[in-house]
This record gives C-alpha cells, sequence and structure tokens, in this order.
C-alpha cells in the first residue's frame, strides 16, 4: 500500500499513532528500598538472570539483594540530579523533542521496561489519546534478549492483556542505520580533535557468554577470532557482533586504526564468564602499559549509572591508579538534536504506523511523503 494511502486509512477517523520509546529502567530514588525493589523487578526476569526460577530466586534474595541494594543506591546518589534519575531525565527530554519532530499525527510516549513510567502504563495512556496501533522502538542499538528481547515480550504481554489489543509494530534495531551512526561519530569528533587521545576506548554493556550463545544459529559463536567479522544471517542477531560493526563504521568516519581503538565491554554481574575483555581490566592495563590519554565511546545512548559513576568516576578512579593522566569519557547522545533527527528517520523507515501518521522522515528530520 502507497504511503499516502495507508496514511488516508490510519487517519481516516482521526486516529492518532502512538509511538513508544523504551529504555531499561531506573529506581525511582537513590535511597536502598526503592533501589531494592528496581532491582527485584530487573533481577527477577528470567531474561536477564537466565536460571531455573528456584536458584535465581535464592540468588537474587539470598546473595544479591543483600548486598547490592545499599551499595547501588551510594553509587545512584553520586549520580542524582535536582530533577531525578539522569536516564529519566534525558528520556523525557528525547521524547519531548522527537514529538515535536513527528507532529501531532503521532503521540510519542517514554516508558521503561522496569520501573516508572511503565511500558503498560504508556499503551494506557495511548488508548486515552485515541491511538490503537503503537510502534515500539526499543532505545537499544543493538539486540540482547536480556533488554531488547525483554522488552519486546513485556511489551507483547501489555498489549494481551487489554481487552481492546493496540496494533503493536517493533522497530528493529537501529545499530546499522547510517543517520545514528553519523550522530554518534560527530558527537565524538570535537573530543577526538580538542583531546588528541593515543586511544580510543569503545565499550559496550556485556553478557554473559551464555546468552550469547544461545541465540547462535550456527554453532560457532566465540569458536575462532574472526566468528563476528561480518554481520550474516546466521549470526543476525548476535549482540557481540553487532557491537564490532558499530566499532568498524565509527572507527571508518572518525578515521581511526583498529589497533588504537579496542572494543571493551562492561557492568558484568556475578563470577561467570561474560564478554570479554572486561572494560575495567582493559583500562588498567593500559595505563600501566604506559597510554596517558584517552577517550572512551561509551553504547549507551542516554547518560546512566554505566556512563556517569561507572565511567566517569571509577573508571577514571582505576585510570589514574594504574598511571593514566587524562580519561574523557564522550557522553551519550541523550537528547541531541542529531539523536532526534536519526529516531525520526528510524522510526518512520521502521513502522509504516509512524510514517503514514508523520510522513517518512529523512535523515535530517524532513517529512518526505
Amino acid at each position: 500500500m502507497a504511503a499516502a494511502t495507508l496514511r488516508e486509512s490510519v487517519l481516516a477517523a482521526g486516529e492518532r499513532v502512538g509511538l513508544v520509546l523504551v529504555n531499561l529502567g531506573t529506581p525511582a530514588a537513590p535511597r536502598p528500598r526503592e533501589v531494592r525493589r528496581y532491582l527485584r523487578e530487573f533481577l527477577s526476569d528470567p531474561r536477564v538472570l537466565d536460571l531455573p526460577a528456584w536458584r535465581r530466586f535464592l540468588l537474587l534474595e539470598l546473595v544479591i539483594l543483600p548486598r547490592r541494594a545499599r551499595a547501588s543506591a551510594a553509587a545512584y546518589r553520586k549520580i542524582w540530579t535536582a530533577e531525578g534519575s539522569p536516564l529519566l531525565v534525558h528520556g523525557r527530554a528525547l521524547a519531548s523533542k522527537l514529538q515535536k519532530r513527528l507532529g501531532d499525527g503521532v503521540r510519542v510516549e517514554l516508558a521503561m521496561r522496569y520501573g516508572e513510567p511503565s511500558i503498560p502504563d504508556a499503551l494506557e495512556r495511548l488508548d486515552a489519546a485515541g491511538a490503537s496501533r503503537v510502534a515500539l522502538l526499543p532505545l537499544y542499538p543493538h539486540f540482547s534478549a536480556a533488554a531488547t528481547g525483554s522488552s519486546i515480550a513485556h511489551a507483547y504481554r501489555a498489549a494481551a492483556a487489554r481487552w481492546n489489543t493496540p496494533f503493536l509494530q517493533v522497530i528493529p534495531p537501529f545499530f546499522t542505520h547510517p543517520a545514528y551512526l553519523d550522530a554518534r561519530a560527530e558527537s565524538v569528533r570535537p573530543l577526538l580533535a580538542a583531546e588528541r587521545p593515543e586511544r580510543v576506548y569503545f565499550t559496550f554493556h556485556g553478557i554473559p557468554e551464555r546468552q550469547l550463545r544461545r541465540s547462535d544459529r550456527s554453532g560457532h559463536c566465540l569458536a575462532r577470532p574472526d566468528c563476528c567479522a561480518a554481520i550474516t544471517a546466521t549470526n543476525r542477531d548476535c549482540y557481540r557482533a553487532q557491537c564490532l560493526a558499530v566499532a568498524r563504521e565509527l572507527r571508518a568516519r572518525l578515521g581511526l586504526a583498529e589497533k588504537i581503538s579496542p572494543v571493551s565491554f562492561q557492568s558484568r554481574l556475578g563470577r561467570t564468564p561474560w564478554l570479554r575483555p572486561y572494560t575495567d581490566e582493559l583500562l588498567a592495563a593500559e595505563a600501566r602499559g604506559g597510554v596517558r590519554r584517552a577517550l572512551v565511546v561509551p553504547s549507551f545512548v542516554a547518560d546512566c549509572l554505566e556512563t556517569l559513576e561507572e565511567l566517569a568516576l571509577r573508571g577514571v578512579e582505576t585510570w589514574r591508579a594504574h598511571g593514566g593522566d587524562v580519561l574523557r569519557i564522550v557522553p551519550p547522545l541523550n537528547a541531541d538534536d542529531r539523536f532526534v533527527d536519526a529516531l525520526a528517520a528510524i522510526a518512520g523507515e521502521g513502522s509504516s504506523f509512524v510514517a503514514a501518521a508523520a510522513g517518512a522522515p529523512d535523515a535530517g528530520g524532513r517529512r518526505v511523503s
């Protein structure tokens, strides 16, 4: 169906289209009680802590929550703002800007997989606004079963629980989209010129190796050094392959050699093997090895505990403790106008609902139909 015809069918009765931006989540406050509630919801998810239910319950209630709730609350207090959680503050700003970019035909809502604002509440608000056609845009550039998969599954369950179920479209991961890659490269370029670093570290959120292998369709996952050298039909859902693809694209845009711009993975939990190399260990080793000035480029689209506390505080401390001098963390895209333009293009191309209601935006945010 042509875009104009589809637009007429969607909007004939004055119906609006919903677009839900989904991020992982944040506690409601930087206090142990709220952090414990958030961690319990997060780590009770079998896609996150993929263990038998009884083991997951015992590990969570007897080990993780008693030890981590207070420590995590202290970490959140270091980054909390007067407006609240940075992840939520930047998410709201992004949703507001994207709303203006897409126009009144699309109602944009922000939702969190864990915590508030929730996905079911976002669907309720969209229903009240008259939007029965809803596009879901997970704000994770790369696919992982623990983040993307869990968010999609939860949205399906929330939609199915409604008597009048909304019609859902899921916009795929956007790690290869040129507008996203261009926006990220442009955010790195000024610091690259100003700092003249010896190294540029691309760091991605880690996942357990066992979860990576569960997505493997070929049986060669982590079996040889070049198993993620390219995206193919067999590894199209491989999180590591997608991360390495982003690093290759950004190197090409920024003119960086691979040997001075390694990839690493952060935020591991527990003792089981996660994707390596680990960012904290890489920073320590590189500083001990004589590297003095470096940039870190996180994969997160919004500032959060992992960027502001784990990298900008603890990462810098690790760097300096082992002999490094300057370590600058490149801020995520947050609500940067270039990211808003990129998401407008991604939403228009990934959802016929959004394309019909707003016109299909190009990479500059302009409507082309």
